[in-house]
């Protein structure tokens, strides 16, 4: 497991209270959950956890973004998910004991709050709510791989493309345009589409030739046209 340093989190702003798992506790109890956290911080690059080791924690992101990701025999990188703030890994070791057969890795410099297995235990005999949104989000989390499979097999690359832009947290320029920041390096939005870095490049420059979309430098995109981008996403 990796060593990471310590950070002093702010009463104002819970880790916890961002967190699904934890949000229908009231305030003080969220400070009592609060107490059992770990704040730490991750550096960009970090390996949290690799394959295999015994992860018994569950890890929330509190700022930052967390990419999970396979190597394969090959040694190609797949990218399964990416978190964000809110969210959380390492419920599975605690549901069914065992260990991760994928690798977590700090796509960003942020900070996250750790509890360990067995105080999660605890928390759910006291507050069975949290069990059940643990449950909701794995429940969540299937029915995302299982599109991602079905998409992956039954639709284009400029599908899921589309899908992906219209996903992203979007803006209102000044002249009515929608702006979308990618979060993520064009090569690890390809892992996560299922295509190739250079496939994903021609699908960007045919919208933007198409006047779908208009990329501003690395990471912001102009959404043009969005009623063609749900056609594609259809």
């Amino acid at each position: 497991m990796l060593e990471i340093a310590d950070v002093t989190e702010g009463s104002d702003d819970l880790c916890v209270a961002r967190v699904p798992l934890f949000q229908a506790l009231r305030r003080e109890e969220q400070e009592a959950v609060a107490g059992l956290a770990r704040p730490v911080r991750v550096a960009r690059g970090d390996r949290i956890y690799s394959a295999g080791e015994d992860v018994s924690q569950l890890m929330v992101v509190h700022t930052g973004l967390l990419k999970i990701s396979r190597i394969s025999a090959d040694g190609q990188e797949q990218i399964i998910r990416v978190l964000e703030p809110g969210e959380f890994v390492g419920e599975s070791a605690f549901l069914n004991g065992g260990r991760p057969d994928h690798f977590a890795t700090a796509l960003e410099a942020g900070s996250m709050c750790v509890f360990r297995h067995q105080d999660v235990g605890a928390l759910i005999a006291r507050h069975p709510s949290i069990g059940l949104r643990m449950l909701q989000g794995v429940s969540r989390r299937l029915e995302q791989t299982e599109e991602r499979l079905a998409a992956a097999t039954s639709v284009e690359v400029g599908g899921r493309l589309a899908r992906y832009l219209l996903d992203l947290p979007a803006q209102h320029g000044t002249t009515g345009a929608m702006s979308v920041r990618l979060p993520l390096a064009k090569k690890d939005i390809a892992s996560l589409l299922d295509t190739t870095p250079e496939s994903l490049s021609r699908q960007l420059r045919r919208l933007q030739d198409a006047g779908v979309i208009d990329q501003r430098g690395l990471r912001e995109v102009r959404l043009l046209d969005l009623d063609r981008l749900l056609a594609l996403a259809d």
